[in-house]
């Protein structure tokens, strides 16, 4: 029996398929089977996992997200399945499987790595952003997509495609093909950064596929600056080896405008189930999600698209169904203290 034929064989002995699909279940643990040594992945609870995240894949080369591709097994149409990058889908079964790849030595799996890599260049714009799958449609889904830090997971990849132990088996034609990818998204970035007034503050959630200016998402998610997504932005900025003048320019202007937006003496409390705001002096600062371009108001939302400048003034299910405010910024903000440091230590040791 062929070692495919051996993985079909255990996943299906082990597990019922309902519709061509398992339930849905949570999302795999994707930083715990990575650590697992490589005979794990050699064995019988490997290979059913490798053969559940294969059988996923679609006929594009990406995976869909809001199922345990770990753990469920697919054996409907390929074409039938809905890939995106929303969400880590794709970039996280493309690492699993180059890790499977380098313990297994398996071609199937690098078969799936190559199918998959060659769907994210070729899903590209030509003004280097990702839409949030492809082919992205005539919806919101084609804006390039900051949201979820979807655009920030496929650059990391790229990058590692490009130049990580971990795809060294990727031929240098690809990988050369990545290098570039990642470049273009970084310009991409830059060109991005909203600009008020003559100076540089953040992102919005979306931008213009074509003009590359804000745009809106979901109802509820408005053309605004976008404090979460931009968090991510600025630590992948951050990450640069060797940022040139616009990459330092870009993240000094950028953490410049999160000192300006933070929220103090107040915090997000939970009465009855319900999401309030309390004043609270001694409350660590808070940012929210979305900021008004030229005022810097948090905005709110409901389903019905209508701005407010109050969470108490959207509805209860909005209002509790999505995350408003968060902190995340503080931990940029530490970063960027180390990354200064890093920056002037690389200037004073280029002039010597």
């Amino acid at each position: 029996m062929s070692r495919t034929a051996l993985v079909l064989f255990l996943i299906l002995s082990s597990q019922s398929v309902i519709n061509g699909r398992l339930t849905r279940a949570a999302r795999p643990d994707w930083k715990t089977l990575d650590a697992k040594p490589d005979g794990w992945f050699r064995g019988d609870q490997g290979r059913k996992t490798t053969g559940n995240v294969l059988s996923n894949q679609s006929s594009r080369g990406d995976w869909p997200k809001g199922i345990d591709t770990a753990q469920t097994f697919y054996q409907g149409d390929p074409s039938k399945i809905e890939g995106t990058f929303d969400n880590s889908a794709t970039v996280d079964e493309l690492r699993y499987l180059a890790r499977a790849y380098g313990a297994t030595d398996e071609p199937a799996c690098a078969r799936a790595v190559v199918r998959g890599i060659d769907h994210i260049l070729k899903s590209q714009y030509p003004t280097g952003g990702w839409p949030q799958y492809a082919p992205p449609g005539k919806g919101y889904h084609r804006h390039i997509t900051f949201n979820d830090d979807t655009m920030i997971n496929l650059l990391n990849l790229v990058r590692e495609v490009g130049g990580s132990t971990r795809f060294a088996f990727i031929d240098e034609g690809r990988k050369g093909k990545a290098r570039a990818a990642f470049d273009a998204g970084i310009a991409c970035i830059l060109k991005c950064q909203v600009v008020v007034d003559g100076k540089k503050t953040a992102w919005c959630a979306q931008h213009d596929e074509k003009t590359l200016e804000p745009r809106g998402g979901r109802t509820f998610e408005p053309v605004s600056l976008s404090g979460a997504e931009s968090e991510g932005i600025l630590s992948l900025l951050m990450s640069i080896d060797r940022p040139g003048p616009e990459v330092v320019d870009s993240v000094n202007m950028g953490i410049q405008w999160f000192k300006s937006v933070k929220l103090s003496g107040i915090r997000q409390a939970e009465i009855a189930g319900d999401k309030v705001i309390v004043d609270d002096p001694s409350a660590p600062p808070l940012w929210a999600r979305f900021y008004e371009i030229g005022t810097n108001r948090p905005l709110f939302c409901s389903r019905d698209g209508v701005v407010h400048y109050q969470l108490s003034e959207i509805s209860f299910e909005r209002r509790n169904g999505y995350a408003w405010f968060g902190d995340r910024a503080k931990w940029v903000l530490d970063e960027y203290d180390a990354w200064t440091s890093r920056i002037s230590n690389q200037v004073i040791r280029l002039n010597r």
